[in-house]
């Protein structure tokens, strides 16, 4: 079996030398040549192993790097390029946390934060913890989560590049989150989402009544979502990718050809395929194969011009 092991050096830290890279040319089976998808970057190895060796070949490889901010991918080369992403918001396309960036405005944003990483780490239950902090925004006025939208949320380094890269090789794009619409609708076009999803907050006119619309969309509507989109494309599982940080996402990323944790609590980096933790969001068009010159032209970290709407399918 043909296998691409894929090594992609942080933005920051230092570039893959020769010592790197011949170190990780020998943990691999015999012939493994480096494929330069961007110099000094990120490059792939290919070579033939036995089904199932992934696991092994990625540990081996890892401690070649001897704790280098690289990050490591070993999968079967068929078939890297996928026809649909999928992504988490919070904390995986964004930088934050919408939820609690509102809970700041009100003077709690430490207690609805310490409520979000317990249910992020999978320690709590997702719908009833999105219940508990949705309490605790009751009156909140429209204009401050306007305001949080404006000046508290950013995107990810790479995210544009990624969902442009995808959309301009055919794949479609879509934002799925357990947070709300309205944030994953402008997100979904400052990044150049084809579709979102989100959770509906409620208001009393003009403020919060500390309700959530049902249902909510959660982890298993995460991947039902998944299944659904890649219905209406006619793909198969193996053409799918998913990406994201939070124990809700733990069945999205199972669905998926390839489940991608992105800097991401513990029980997810252990159970997704890949895990990225020094890399930006870039490195997802790297591990299909994809060479740096073919990434789409973005203007990363600068506001773009007003996308056209995005479906909320």
């Amino acid at each position: 079996m043909e296998y691409a092991a894929t090594l992609i050096a942080a933005p920051s830290g230092a570039m893959l030398d020769a010592p790197l890279v011949d170190a990780c040319a020998r943990a691999l089976p015999a012939g493994a040549r480096p494929d330069w998808l961007a110099p000094g970057i990120a490059c792939d190895f290919l070579f033939a192993a036995h089904e199932g060796q992934a696991g092994a070949l990625t540990a081996r490889l890892r401690e070649a790097l001897r704790g280098a901010p690289v990050d490591v991918a070993v999968q079967p080369a068929a078939g890297r390029r996928k026809g649909l992403l999928i992504a988490d918001m919070d904390s995986t396309i964004i930088g934050q946390e919408c939820i609690d960036e509102l809970g700041r405005i009100l003077g709690i944003g430490e207690d609805i934060a310490a409520i979000t990483g317990r249910a992020m780490a999978g320690e709590l239950d997702f719908e009833a913890a999105l219940i508990e902090r949705v309490r605790l925004l009751r009156g909140l006025e429209r204009a401050r989560l306007d305001e949080v939208l404006e000046a508290r949320i950013s995107l990810n380094p790479g995210a544009r590049t990624l969902v442009a890269t995808m959309r301009a090789h055919g794949a479609a794009t879509a934002l799925v989150s357990g947070g709300f619409t309205h944030f994953t609708a402008p997100v979904a076009r400052r990044a150049g989402f084809d579709h979102h999803r989100g959770n509906r907050l409620l208001f009393d006119g003009d403020r919060l009544n500390g309700e959530v619309a049902r249902p909510i969309l959660g982890r298993d509507a995460k991947a039902a979502a998944l299944r659904e989109l890649r219905s209406a494309a006619a793909l198969q599982q193996t053409q799918t990718l998913a990406v994201g940080d939070g124990a809700n996402d733990l069945a999205m990323l199972e669905e998926a050809g390839l489940g991608v944790a992105y800097h991401a609590k513990d029980c997810v980096a252990v159970a997704a395929d890949v895990r990225i933790d020094a890399c930006d969001l870039s490195a997802l068009l790297y591990l299909q194969g994809y060479r740096q010159s073919e990434f789409a032209p973005v203007a990363e970290g600068k506001r773009q011009p007003q996308a056209p709407p995005v479906s909320n399918a």
